[in-house]
């Protein structure tokens, strides 16, 4: 029985639309590897520029707070360079804050957890610091105006003044420990950020 002209017509097309359905699932699947391979460029690329954020910010947090501890055995131990450098870590622990989401862009939990709880600890040892130092210079203004205090008041006042100084010196050293524990963890992210920290905190020391 002879072929019919028809008959190749068909087994053409339908070697067309196999060519056609081939070329579709190359083209979504290229398309679906290349989404991928993106995907965790970019999520690589966010997680370093976090890591370099974070490490930057507990570096000049340690740096600052390393300058406030050697102003503090110079003259007043809280005179106003020294309150001044507090307010520069506070100043830091804002910046912090207000990009406090992108720590999700670092991968693990333990150290996202760790980065967040020290820089807490940071913020309480600045925050208890510096009221406990405007409540000494409150306390002192008092008793300078009122030379004459006797009895109870007098009492009460220096007792709080010299609770004030405990908590303010408490504070100043619980900073310091825990700014020594964010540079610690400030190195841990230089892998991620490829980063020397270390190098920051010099610079910063020598400048």
């Amino acid at each position: 029985m002879p072929v019919r002209a028809e008959s190749f017509d068909f087994i053409s097309n339908l070697d067309t639309m196999w060519a056609v359905v081939a070329g579709a699932l190359l083209a979504t699947a290229g398309g679906f590897v290349a989404a991928q391979i993106e995907h965790r460029v970019d999520t690589r690329r966010r997680e370093r520029q976090a890591a370099l954020f974070f490490g930057e910010v507990m570096s000049m947090i340690r740096a600052t707070a390393e300058s406030a501890e050697r102003t503090r055995l110079v003259g007043d131990p809280y005179g106003p360079v020294t309150m001044r450098l507090l307010r520069m870590v506070r100043r830091e622990l804002d910046v912090y804050d207000r990009n406090r989401e992108r720590l999700f862009e670092l991968r693990a939990p333990a150290m996202r957890a760790r980065i967040h709880t020290t820089l807490l600890r940071v913020m309480m040892g600045v925050e208890g610091t510096i009221e406990s130092a405007d409540d000494v210079i409150g306390i002192e203004s008092e008793l300078a105006i009122n030379p004459d205090l006797a009895g109870p008041r007098l009492a009460h006042l220096q007792s709080r003044l010299e609770l004030q100084k405990q908590r303010r010196d408490f504070s100043f050293d619980f900073l310091t420990e825990s700014s020594a524990q964010a540079v610690e963890l400030a190195k841990k992210l230089e892998p991620i950020a490829r980063v020397d920290f270390s190098a920051l905190i010099k610079a910063t020391r020598d400048a």
